[in-house]
């Protein structure tokens, strides 16, 4: 059988963050060959010649997003906009190109819709979309980035989907099938003990309450009244954050004694710091963004075994209610922490994680990609 050839618009950088898309498509067979266009983002490390990870292809081409938001005006102007996107269009031509990736019979995958308009064009086998984010709900989201989603949107025949809310909110046409498909964790990677705790947290004395994700999605006035409340105890906060420095401009956060910013931590290392924690902290904000969100962050918390403690913005984390320690207010979040502290239930909530397997995702994804295919055979 011939390889299968998918091409891949991300919204996210490869190296940057550990998403759903890197989980998913390093499990995909070896038949499986992909190429995963990755956007220039000013100050983060670039691909501009292709490098494998694992069975992958990344390499960075910037596009449209990346345009400075002090020229982003002149993009409503559909000729600039043409204008601005033909080097990346080129550039992205070129690589499809040289690594084997501009065959008609390719699958192309999309889950960064600034590149909607382009990808509705390439010719391919099929096109499906991976709806891991509501995009439109973006801040500065452009007026024009609407109309190219939905072009795209039109030309695919497949989408999965994280969460119910966020497929009612996309525009499809009655014949797409909608594959709903959450977030999960590589389980065995977060649930073995690791023998040596990380040298910053083993110089903390007492109680870690603790976040690890990115720092974009944080209920700031929530976290500083953790931190006041709980002065004895550490609170740590884990990973980068999408916005330019994001922490320097947390003066609050910053006058608390307790609170420690570690920055990103690698995907590698990050079973150690978590399983340190005493209490896995999610307090995130309750936006039209999180609420159709899936947190992967939370089946990783629950597959060390330590207390979680979340706000309820969404209804991945109120399905984990029988494990989670779930709050509707600022009073419930803080009055919830000694709670948790007290939880030993560590196996119920790995057993809750266990079910949640990237692997078992992953062959989904893969059997719903090669069913399309036959059913798209010229």
């Amino acid at each position: 059988m011939k390889p299968y050839k998918l091409l891949w618009f991300s919204e996210i950088q490869w190296d940057f963050l550990s998403t759903r898309k890197q989980r998913l498509l390093a499990r995909f067979p070896d038949e499986w060959h992909i190429l995963f266009i990755e956007p220039f983002t000013l100050g983060r490390k670039h691909h501009w010649l292709p490098v494998k990870r694992g069975r992958v292809w990344v390499v960075t081409v910037p596009f449209l997003k990346t345009i400075p938001f002090r020229f982003g005006a002149l993009l409503k102007r559909p000729l600039v906009r043409t204008l601005a996107g033909l080097p990346g269009i080129a550039i992205m031509h070129l690589w499809t190109l040289l690594l084997g990736f501009s065959s008609s019979q390719r699958i192309i995958a999309l889950s960064n819709p600034y590149w909607g308009k382009v990808a509705s064009h390439l010719p391919c086998r099929f096109r499906c979309y991976d709806a891991n984010d509501d995009h439109l709900a973006f801040p500065s989201t452009p007026s024009w980035l609407p109309d190219w989603l939905q072009r795209y949107l039109s030309t695919t025949s497949l989408v999965f989907s994280v969460s119910k809310e966020l497929t009612a909110r996309l525009p499809l046409s009655s014949s797409t099938k909608v594959v709903e498909l959450g977030n999960g964790v590589e389980f065995n990677h977060f649930a073995t003990p690791r023998q040596n705790k990380p040298s910053q947290l083993a110089a903390l004395s007492g109680k870690i309450l603790g976040y690890a994700g990115a720092m974009d999605w944080l209920d700031v006035d929530l976290l500083e009244k953790v931190a006041q409340t709980y002065h004895q105890y550490h609170l740590v906060l884990l990973g980068p954050a999408y916005e330019h420095g994001w922490m320097e401009r947390q003066l609050g956060l910053q006058a608390l004694p307790n609170v420690h910013y570690f920055g990103k931590i690698e995907y590698s290392e990050l079973p150690a710091w978590v399983q340190a924690f005493s209490v896995a902290l999610m307090p995130l904000v309750a936006n039209p963004l999180k609420q159709v969100s899936h947190p992967n962050k939370l089946y990783e918390y629950l597959a060390t075994g330590v207390p979680v403690v979340a706000m309820n913005y969404c209804s991945a984390v109120e399905a984990a209610a029988d494990v989670v320690h779930v709050a509707q207010s600022y009073e419930e979040f803080v009055q919830l922490v000694p709670i948790a502290l007290a939880d030993n239930r560590r196996e119920a909530r790995q057993a809750f994680a266990k079910q949640h397997s990237w692997d078992a995702l992953a062959a989904t994804m893969v059997h719903e990609l090669q069913h399309a295919w036959q059913e798209s055979a010229p």
